[in-house]
């Protein structure tokens, strides 16, 4: 039955020191769109030079400013606890280390009813004692992406369980769907990645497998979609392979649900850190068949022999064999994929993500 009760306009501020642009970013940017549509009043907190700082301005969103130099901690502190007093925000939700604990404190000061901090990927804390302050003296409630860091971090900071909170990213199933224009990425069969380009997101492993492939004769394109601070060593790694003329880089896109359906076979092969991952939503959503490491929060969505097919992590052979059986095994992966796109729309819908939110804002401020 549909809920009925009628939205609370709320007042809420998301911090972000960020200046990159990847998943988390996405995730603050879709839930602060969302609210205001449904009719809150919403802010940002971010560096002047932050993409989803210019990003929320572009759409309509209230902004401020956020120094994170240390030597400022002192004042920024001050400075945000007048700022938040004087806008008076329900809801303060932060999102990385820096801003959780300089946001977390202003917040205090300015007695914010809820303090949120969200936690989008699964690290180690090598310093419990300290870390734990970030979420739970300077944090009412912890959000997580995944059931992986919601465990983790009750383990590590002894959290009650009311306390940590597993809510996915949400995407738009209306944008991701696997009717529409598809990117030419090149001949078929195109196997790709699509993510920043950071160590832990396994692009090493990729390419190894894709190495491998090449060397038995294997008849496909490998595609990178995507800009980060390792597109030099993938570049190098390339070269040193031998793969200029099998594996193509295209830079970051913003036609990602074009890009998508361009893939006939979607790759996260993470190593460390992953929470639920967006591209794999995005990609299930669009029915794109897909293969993910057993990492973090992947196999939440990617369940073996259900909406698509796992690896142990750091596998490049167990990978390449799992490319090599999604193209034999055709309708057994055609099945799948169509599993993923109901698993999607049922649990993972933008929507879905915005109305558990909110119930939680009503169930901790009435």
């Amino acid at each position: 039955m549909a809920d009925l009760t009628p939205r609370r306009p709320w007042r809420i501020v998301h911090s972000e020191v960020s200046r990159g642009w990847g998943g988390q970013e996405h995730r603050i940017l879709a839930e602060l769109t969302g609210f205001q549509k449904r009719g809150s009043k919403v802010w940002l907190l971010a560096p002047h030079d932050a993409h989803v700082r210019a990003r929320a301005e572009a759409a309509g969103i209230s902004t401020a400013p956020l120094h994170d130099a240390k030597w400022r901690y002192p004042f920024e502190v001050l400075r945000l606890a007048c700022w938040l007093r004087r806008i008076r925000p329900d809801v303060l939700n932060t999102h990385s280390s820096r801003d959780g604990w300089l946001v977390g404190m202003a917040g205090r000061l300015a007695r914010v009813p809820l303090i949120v901090r969200t936690r989008h990927v699964d690290v180690d804390y090598p310093n419990p004692r300290i870390s734990r302050h970030a979420f739970s003296t300077f944090a009412d409630l912890v959000l997580t992406t995944s059931d992986r860091i919601t465990t983790h971090l009750r383990q590590t900071f002894q959290l009650p369980e009311a306390r940590v909170v597993t809510v996915p990213t949400g995407i738009d199933v209306s944008r991701f769907t696997p009717d529409g224009e598809s990117a030419d990425l090149g001949p078929a069969p195109v196997v790709g990645m699509l993510s920043v380009l950071r160590s832990w997101k396994g692009h090493a492993l990729f390419l190894e497998a894709a190495r491998l492939l090449v060397r038995d004769g294997f008849a496909c394109r490998f595609v990178i979609v995507g800009e980060g601070p390792g597109h030099a060593g993938i570049l190098k790694m390339r070269s040193e392979f031998g793969l200029e003329d099998k594996v193509d880089l295209f830079g970051h896109r913003e036609d990602v649900p074009e890009v998508l359906r361009g893939m006939d076979l979607l790759i996260i092969p993470s190593t460390a850190h992953e929470g639920v991952p967006q591209v794999g939503l995005q990609a299930l959503a669009c029915e794109v068949p897909i293969i993910g490491s057993d990492v973090g929060g992947i196999p939440q969505i990617i369940r073996p022999n259900e909406t698509g097919r796992l690896f142990p992590s750091g596998n490049a052979a167990a990978l390449a064999a799992a490319i090599r059986e999604a193209f034999a095994q055709a309708d057994e992966t055609r099945r799948m994929a169509l599993a993923g796109r109901r698993l999607v729309v049922e649990n993972h819908s933008l929507e879905g993500m915005l109305d558990t939110i909110e119930g939680i804002y009503r169930q901790r401020l009435g």
